[in-house]
């Protein structure tokens, strides 16, 4: 079984407040969590995250992955180790690429 830890929204249209749980990672995002390990706030000033440092200790060594968001709290928050919850890095923008081939071109007709 999958196990993330990812964010369950909660909360009223338009106040959206989000608990931080551990599920299955093919339930849907607000199905039935294995347990509820902390919540978060984004419409407090600063944002509120509240985390149960044992129980995100205790998933993590039984395997359960962060999200990219829960892994961004859970460092917000200095809980869990920074290798167990860095988010994965980004692909190169494709944009980023088709820039730098003219520039190549143009540099290889100067060297000749």
């Amino acid at each position: 079984m999958a196990v993330r830890i990812r964010l369950a929204r909660v909360g009223a249209t338009k106040r959206p407040s989000y608990r931080i749980v551990v599920i299955d990672s093919r339930k849907p995002r607000d199905g039935r969590a294995l347990e509820i390990i902390g919540h978060y706030d984004p419409l407090t000033e600063p944002a509120t995250v509240k985390l149960d440092g044992d129980k995100v200790a205790s998933w993590m060594a039984k395997g359960a992955t962060p999200s990219e968001r829960v892994a961004k709290l859970m460092k917000l928050a200095g809980v869990g180790s920074a290798a167990s919850v860095a988010p994965k890095t980004p692909a190169t923008p494709a944009k980023a690429v088709r820039a730098r081939k003219p520039a190549a071109k143009a540099a290889a007709k100067a060297a000749e």
